[in-house]
């Protein structure tokens, strides 16, 4: 089951990801809602739309933007509403 990891803590995991662009894009409800915070950083994508990001933090360490998630994505990308994906220093494992 593919889990996303941040320094040994495992930030989200499920077996019902979908894989985009070489991302794996877990279901928002998998992700550890103690571990994050929002983001006031946004970038666009021309096919998906505008991402939205969390910012990882526990126990003193902090990741910025390491998650993405599409809040309202184009029709082409509906496959990722709802979802999130990992980048930076997460790793995502089977």
């Amino acid at each position: 089951m593919p889990k996303a990891v941040w320094n040994d803590l495992v930030v989200a995991e499920s077996d019902d990801t979908v894989l985009v662009e070489g991302n794996h894009y877990f279901p928002r409800a998998a992700l550890r809602d103690d571990l994050i915070r929002e983001s006031d950083t946004h970038t666009v994508c021309p096919w998906k739309g505008t991402a939205s990001y969390y910012t990882l933090e526990h126990g003193g360490a902090t990741s910025a933007d390491a998650v993405w998630y599409y809040p309202d994505p184009k029709p082409d990308a509906e496959m990722v509403r709802d979802r999130v994906a990992f980048w930076k220093d997460v790793r995502v494992v089977d």
